[in-house]
């Protein structure tokens, strides 16, 4: 149903998009299988600038304006604590129609998480028809899936009633945090957002999704020789143990909160007392209250130190914001489904404790769906699978949505007003 209630149903245009779509099945699936071929993980820059060449004239094939854009260095705590700056691989983005009165933001990522040395290369056709290969489903796929999708809606009637802008960006593995000031400022100008992240199982939509910080401490003691002089040292190591404790212990004190104790670096010799570690956790909120609380009790537990003479410093934090299911999203997604439905394509959703570039472009303003991707799943591993006829399937349903956008059947304007100010 539309916000005014009227049912939806196919118009001109529609039934011939559709098919255009159907038509580009082999060549979509082709070119996905092609560029999961190519190891683009984030910090693969030279990975990532050939996926990029793989990308850039399939956009400028549209007849808007596109853009490379290099993004800034990106600030690490390293191993031993330091602050040093790590490059970035380039964003594309293509405008269309930016003038017209109602605007769409489509977003997906070219990086994955794969390292260049990882023997987990190229696609292959399992034996239960799936492709299983490297960002297949993470985004590869999804990327094939949202360019089709445009191309058949360019050639619809009503294609001039909608402007929309395409990000894709190098960065969305490691928190997007160089591609976020991009993702705000399209968030905070357009009306919908759709990425392209993968389908939850069975082709769900992710409908609610948490929000997620990356943090690390540093903590600086005394190095000293474990025999000579040992009651002069002061172990960072252990401190970092200490916080950790304390950290974990937050968890099960606050509804949806987790503390996720992943990593301490530190030592070196087994006869001297660390004098630095670096602890780093990763927080999943479900909410503005439960963020705020958890600052609380991580200022809280750096108050109270972690030993003698131990100096802390805390680096990182929430990065990715809550995405409440609120009326906005609710809106959406019933459309969505009534839009799947013409297509006898049946349309759930379901909660994720899982983060993407959805939950920055919510943080702008921008209600969206954000796995409008190709089925699969086993993501981030080297069991991650995409089923062949999803991509069909998930493109149509996007072609169809965009027109739904144009025709005025899905409004908007409206659901964009829906968000809170």
């Amino acid at each position: 149903m539309t916000q005014g209630g009227n049912p939806l149903a196919l118009e001109v245009g529609d039934e011939e998009m559709l098919e255009r779509v159907a038509a580009s099945g082999n060549a979509m699936i082709a070119r996905a299988i092609t560029w999961a071929n190519i190891n683009s993980g984030s910090r693969n820059l030279a990975g990532l600038a050939a996926q990029a060449e793989q990308l850039e004239p399939v956009m400028r094939e549209f007849p808007g304006k596109f853009e490379r854009i290099p993004l800034a260095d990106t600030c690490v705590i390293d191993t031993e604590g330091r602050n040093i700056l790590q490059a970035n691989g380039d964003a594309l983005l293509l405008t269309m129609r930016p003038d017209t009165p109602v605007q769409i933001v489509l977003t997906g990522h070219h990086d994955t998480v794969y390292p260049p040395e990882t023997p987990f290369r190229n696609v292959v056709t399992q034996s239960d028809g799936a492709f299983n290969g490297p960002g297949i489903a993470d985004m590869k796929g999804g990327i094939s899936v949202l360019l089709a999708a445009l191309a058949a809606f360019e050639d619809h009637p009503l294609s001039a009633n909608i402007g929309y802008r395409v990000l894709l960006s190098p960065d969305e593995e490691t928190g997007s945090l160089a591609s976020a000031p991009l993702l705000t400022r399209l968030g905070a100008s357009a009306h919908v957002g759709m990425t392209y992240e993968p389908a939850l199982a069975e082709g769900r939509l992710a409908a609610a999704r948490k929000g997620s910080g990356n943090y690390h401490i540093v903590v600086e003691g005394k190095a000293a020789h474990a025999g000579r002089n040992f009651n002069e040292g002061r172990n960072a190591l252990m401190g970092a143990v200490r916080l950790a404790e304390r950290l974990d212990a937050l968890n099960g004190q606050m509804d949806g909160v987790s503390v996720n104790i992943a990593r301490i670096d530190g030592g070196s010799a087994l006869n001297a007392v660390p004098d630095r570690a670096v602890l780093r956790f990763n927080a999943r909120v479900p909410d503005a209250q439960s963020q705020a609380w958890l600052n609380s009790m991580i200022d809280a537990i750096l108050a109270k130190g972690a030993g003698t003479d131990l100096r802390l410093s805390l680096h990182g934090g929430v990065t990715r914001p809550p995405k409440p299911f609120n009326a906005a999203q609710q809106s959406l997604f019933a459309a969505v489904a009534a839009t799947g439905a013409l297509i006898g394509q049946k349309i759930d959703w379901t909660s994720s404790g899982g983060v993407c570039e959805g939950n920055n472009l919510f943080a702008a303003g921008l209600p969206g769906i954000d796995t409008l991707g190709v089925r699969g799943g086993a993501i981030h591993s080297s069991d991650e699978y995409a089923w062949p006829e999803s991509f069909v399937e998930r493109a149509q349903l996007s072609a169809l949505l965009l027109a739904k956008f144009a025709s005025g059947a899905i409004d908007a304007v409206a659901i964009r007003r829906l968000m809170p100010a």
